[in-house]
């Protein structure tokens, strides 16, 4: 069975297979968790990210994670936010989308989320997290080896906000609302 959870804290500590990063199309890092998660992979992510030749908005690129606990880092570049009517809810469901494409080609059973583009990006919280939810959870309907999904929020306003899609989302089967057991 797999297991969506939702924690506060810092995704460059977690052990798992892979974190996601919300990066800029560069992939050369920024500020945010992009920042914080190039500083603690250390610069052999940066002289890799250089040879990946950038990512457009609504796609992701896989790397080693090298100095993280995490053996892989999935960039994904999300949508900045207008005002919702620029294409923004597809860019972002098509991030989630080519991150889980990624993770079952790579046959990766454990996986970290920040809540991409809700930085500096703007994107509402809420808003994102009814994204994220509706497609990591059809992504698990679907069947893969995916054994946990992990939703790492930094503030308290958007760890409410996947708190509340997760609680909408409870009729689907498979997934464990809450802790996953380790």
């Amino acid at each position: 069975m797999s297991c969506i959870e939702i924690i506060t804290g810092d995704i460059t500590t977690l052990t798992v297979d892979v974190i996601v990063n919300a990066a800029n199309e560069s992939l050369l890092g920024g500020g945010g968790v992009d920042g914080a998660i190039h500083r603690a992979a250390g610069p052999a992510l940066l002289a890799e990210c250089r040879n990946l030749g950038g990512c457009a908005t609504g796609t992701a690129k896989i790397t080693a994670g090298h100095d993280l606990p995490a053996r892989h880092v999935i960039h994904a570049v999300g949508p900045r936010w207008h005002d919702g009517r620029h294409g923004e809810s597809g860019l972002l469901a098509g991030c989630y989308r080519h991150v889980l494409e990624i993770v079952r080609t790579h046959n990766l059973a454990t996986v970290a989320f920040p809540a991409i583009s809700c930085g500096i990006y703007g994107y509402p919280p809420k808003e994102a997290a009814g994204i994220a939810v509706r497609e990591v959870s059809r992504f698990l309907l679907l069947g893969s080896n995916v054994e946990k999904v992990c939703f790492v929020c930094f503030e308290p306003n958007v760890e409410a906000a996947y708190r509340e899609a997760l609680l909408l989302c409870q009729s689907w089967p498979r997934v464990v609302l809450g802790k996953c057991a380790n």
